[in-house]
């Protein structure tokens, strides 16, 4: 987890920091959802490689947005789901949700 003096001064930046890119941004809308597992995420966020996954889930994580929940089972289970932190962040995904259809429908 960054350090509040190592985050941008403005409060916007910081925000982009933490989900700003287009997968972190595609894995919160699906965590929205549900909790999913690495390949459903892998199989559903067309293009992605494992790599750009992993460092994204971990970095995700790390920040304190997502969950990483390890089940005790034959072969393991991991699944992933957004935090407290994550839920937080809900109604911003629904804005930006709500700006791209209305967006979309203004060019006809």
């Amino acid at each position: 987890m960054l350090t509040k003096e190592e985050l941008p001064e403005c409060p916007v930046a910081t925000t982009v920091q933490l989900i700003g890119s287009k997968w972190k941004l595609l894995i919160m809308r699906n965590l929205l959802e549900r909790p999913w597992r690495f390949n459903e995420l892998k199989k559903n966020l067309e293009g992605i490689s494992q790599k750009v996954l992993t460092d994204s889930l971990r970095s995700m994580e790390d920040d304190g947005i997502i969950t990483r929940t390890v089940y005790p089972e034959v072969p393991p289970r991991v699944e992933y789901a957004l935090s407290e932190t994550g839920e937080s962040m809900r109604p911003i995904l629904n804005a930006m949700y709500d700006w791209g259809t209305n967006y979309k429908k203004s060019l006809g």
